[in-house]
């Protein structure tokens, strides 16, 4: 990703939405939006010709909707980090957008200068995720269970250093360059955390993470 600009695709079926959104990233000289697409067949083309950074994504579009261009946008080896940027805020449909591989998941009634802020966030390379869905996300993830600290406590001090870098959305390789070690060291540290936590996957070790105030 280019450190000085990022490049944007905004998706989204409500023309005033996207007009909106646009104007947002004006704000931001960092910020170019690239494209506009109003449903997925679109935006897969165009993600595929523009090659933006970072593709906002509407959930619930007519035709094909976000879930399914969420994961042609991956099948057709699209690298940009991917942002769902909708109305939603269930919980199922937040569990299958990470699952699918999205970056982020934010609501649209999120203030102006709080959703550039995120979206800056997400070009860094960071999971963004809105206010109100960090704990119910942790809270489906764990089962409601209540004892974080203690599991916390757990892990050791280099892998606390690896959750951070997960909870930054950094790859292993990423992280292990920070950390000054092998790629297969990250990858044994990251097994060994999410036993530890009884987590099932980098996601999931990433939203507990932001939770535990570990960005």
């Amino acid at each position: 990703m280019n450190d000085e600009l990022t490049r944007v695709l905004i998706v989204d079926d409500h023309p005033l939405f996207r007009r909106g959104v646009r104007q947002l990233l004006e704000m931001d000289p960092s910020l170019k939006c690239v494209g506009e697409a109003a449903d997925g067949e679109t935006a897969v083309r165009l993600a595929c010709e523009h090659e933006p950074d970072l593709v906002l994504l509407d959930l619930q579009m007519e035709g094909m909707d976000g879930l399914a261009t969420l994961r042609a946008l991956r099948e057709h080896d699209r690298h940009a980090r991917v942002i769902m940027l909708t109305v939603s805020d269930s919980e199922d449909d937040v569990m299958a957008a990470l699952r699918d591989g999205a970056d982020g998941y934010l609501l649209k009634d999120m203030e102006p200068e709080d959703m550039l802020e995120r979206i800056r966030e997400a070009a860094t390379g960071k999971l963004v995720l809105s206010d109100r869905l960090t704990r119910l996300l942790a809270t489906a993830i764990t089962g409601g269970r209540d004892h974080d600290s203690a599991r916390l406590a757990e892990l050791t001090s280099r892998e606390r250093e690896v959750l951070g870098g997960i909870a930054q959305g950094l790859s292993n390789k990423l992280i292990a360059r920070r950390l000054d070690v092998s790629e297969g060291t990250v990858k044994v540290h990251v097994k060994n955390l999410l036993r530890k936590l009884g987590l099932k996957s980098r996601v999931q070790a990433a939203v507990w993470a932001v939770n535990q105030g570990l960005r």
